[in-house]
């Protein structure tokens, strides 16, 4: 007997068309946003000679590493990154404490005010932060934290604790509070039902909203550009601005320094994005 073929259900090649038009859209969308930065990839690699060609060319033809090495043996490259790293580090760190023992409380307590205190936290997300340069400014140094990697972290931690608070408190809202209360009935309390039952539960939101307080501590500029006027203590978006002068812009080098700066974020997203994406999926679940 011959095999009797299937004929296929209604629409379902209408369903293939559309998903080969999103499918080229998405293709078009990420090359738009991609090609800036294999713009910036190869222009790191281009001699001098080969950067301002006319026509421009989309592949170096003498590719070198000569603008990495110019870039690294500046003179203040190493203690940027290193102020740069100690302020994303402190500014996360400090944030994830904070702001997940705020989030475990506006979770699991109701008290006077709760919701107010949800909303001041949107509300504070909305205030353009070149607006209260000069009020941080003049209250730091009132306090004598200008020019000090510690006085910025509390600037960003200012910034990066009201979103924190607000996406631990979905991912908390999700977990099932019947695992704190079976833990407590075994004899653990508040704290260790916390610590034992919450905290794995929570990694992946942990880890979420750290890629976010990272690039936020990692790019910013404005505020490292008035607070911080030691060159040794700047951080790695201040050093890049090195690379204009008055006599032009040595673009290998800023392309070059660019990647370089970049760098480490990419590959902590890349290390954790299996973490983001199932954090997004469960802080999505419930708020």
């Amino acid at each position: 007997m011959s095999a009797v073929r299937k004929r296929p259900e209604p629409g379902t090649k209408l369903r293939r068309r559309t998903r080969r038009r999103y499918d080229v859209v998405g293709l078009l969308v990420a090359a738009a946003l991609g090609f800036p930065v294999y713009w910036m990839l190869i222009t790191a690699f281009r001699p001098a000679t080969e950067i301002l060609s006319l026509p421009p060319e989309f592949w170096p033809a003498n590719p070198t590493f000569a603008n990495f090495t110019r870039a690294m043996r500046t003179e203040t490259f190493w203690s940027n990154v290193r102020s740069s790293a100690v302020i994303g580090l402190g500014t996360v760190l400090v944030s994830l404490l904070v702001g997940t023992l705020a989030a475990f409380a506006l979770s699991r307590f109701r008290f006077a005010g709760r919701k107010a205190f949800v909303m001041v936290i949107l509300t504070v997300q909305m205030i353009p932060l070149a607006a209260l340069v000069i009020p941080v400014y003049l209250l730091l140094n009132e306090a004598g934290l200008t020019d000090s990697l510690g006085g910025v972290i509390l600037v960003y931690l200012v910034f990066t604790l009201p979103f924190t608070v607000w996406m631990l408190h979905g991912f908390i809202s999700a977990i099932p509070v019947e695992l704190e209360e079976a833990a407590m009935v075994d004899g653990c309390g508040r704290l260790g039902a916390f610590v034992r039952v919450v905290l794995p539960l929570l990694a992946p939101g942990l880890v979420a909203t750290s890629v976010f307080a990272m690039v936020q501590a990692w790019n910013e500029y404005v505020l490292v550009y008035v607070l911080l006027s030691t060159p040794e203590k700047q951080t790695l978006s201040i050093w890049l601005v090195s690379f204009q002068t008055s006599f032009g812009t040595d673009y290998g080098g800023l392309m070059a320094g660019a990647t370089l700066t970049a760098l480490p974020v990419v590959v902590f997203f890349l290390a954790v994005q299996r973490k983001i994406a199932a954090g997004l999926a469960t802080g999505a679940v419930k708020g």
